[in-house]
């Protein structure tokens, strides 16, 4: 039996970023009309993932975080609903860093006006985790090979510079614009954070973008190929 993915976003009280969240998912069941596309969230909304994980046993299940970066939320909610599947539930990357969202990013950042002597912030939500840095600057190295413009790294929450300085540092450089590449996946808190960190232009959040849907059909088919081989 196939088995059901279960996208698993953080959960907003944003509407817009409610239909984001909800678009991406409509976009993934376009993707694999075959299979069972159930929704689950880690916080603000319901149905919550562990009520997620239990209702679709005893049929096999993969959690495809709707998050672009490894975190608290991967490494411990979804990692307990996966945990107490018994073996019936697995769970995938998160979305980030992947060559797909670079080119995303990048063509966000021509659609603002991205022109010679502007430098990007790379404007992420943040995390206490370290791994979350390592992932977002993962996704920074991958964005610097699409683009002629100097790229840094900067966060709304956690750990790690914020963006209202990395804005700055980069005017300091002589930057004659600075664009905040917003690397969150819809409207909601951060990237509310990150439109107000003082960047000249901020892009548009990522979802519901064909190619963030495109990324979760591929870390399910993925998953089950190694699903099926353990079975």
């Amino acid at each position: 039996m196939t088995p059901v993915l279960i996208a698993c976003s953080h959960g907003t009280s944003s509407p817009d970023g409610r239909a984001a969240i909800s678009a991406t998912v409509e976009k993934v069941r376009l993707l694999l009309p075959h299979v069972s596309v159930e929704e689950a969230f880690v916080d603000v909304q319901q149905p919550e993932i562990d009520d997620v994980v239990r209702a679709v046993s005893p049929r096999r299940a993969v959690v495809v975080p709707l998050l672009l970066s490894t975190g608290f939320h991967t490494k411990v909610d979804i990692a307990r609903a996966v945990t107490d599947a018994g073996g019936r539930a697995t769970a995938t990357a998160a979305l980030g860093p992947h060559p797909l969202l670079a080119e995303l990013l990048a063509t966000r950042l021509h659609e603002a006006g991205l022109s010679d002597g502007d430098a990007v912030v790379l404007a992420a939500a943040g995390s206490s985790d370290p791994a979350a840095s390592v992932d977002v600057a993962g996704m920074a190295d991958l964005l610097r090979k699409q683009l002629d413009a100097p790229v840094s790294v900067a966060f709304a929450a956690g750990a790690g510079i914020r963006i209202g300085d990395a804005v700055a540092q980069a005017r300091a450089t002589g930057a004659r614009r600075v664009v905040a590449a917003s690397y969150v996946l819809a409207p909601g808190h951060f990237a509310d954070v990150i439109s107000r960190g003082g960047a000249d232009v901020v892009t548009a959040p990522l979802a519901p973008d064909d190619a963030v849907a495109r990324i979760v059909a591929e870390r399910y088919l993925a998953a089950v190929g190694v699903v099926a081989h353990a079975a």
